[in-house]
């Protein structure tokens, strides 16, 4: 069994920086075999994509609302994930989810940005931005 735990969100202001953790624990998992996703939720709206990163890391995607302001990042050593969140606006406001699996349709370079290629989600947390 695997089980992702987020941490990091909170209340911030328009302009703020932010940065999201996603640790992974399980007796056999290696974040080395992975690909991993951030995906957010707001109100009332799909779950949509964030960002992702290949399985060998070397490759990464970002949702055109974000790119330049957010940054995925990993810690294969820590089976850790993070998303860095700078210059935050108010439609970044959302629940922020943790994805990750071993993207089997893909290769080591494969970025997976739909939802249902992951096979691991984390609980959710929390990012409210105000104006």
């Amino acid at each position: 069994q695997v089980e992702l735990v987020e941490s990091g969100g909170g209340l911030v202001q328009a302009g703020d920086s932010l940065q999201l953790s996603c640790a992974a624990s399980g007796r056999t998992f290696s974040s080395y075999a992975m690909a991993w996703g951030w995906f957010r939720q707001a109100p009332g709206k799909e779950r949509e994509f964030v960002a992702a990163s290949s399985k060998s890391a070397v490759n990464v995607a970002y949702a055109d609302s974000v790119k330049g302001r957010f940054t995925i990042s990993r810690d294969n050593a820590k089976n850790t994930v993070y998303l860095q969140m700078n210059s935050l606006k108010p439609e970044d406001t959302a629940v922020y989810y943790c994805a990750t699996g071993p993207a089997r349709g893909g290769g080591t370079w494969y970025v997976p940005r739909r939802g249902n290629e992951y096979e691991y989600w984390g609980q959710g947390t929390q990012v409210t931005v105000s104006s």
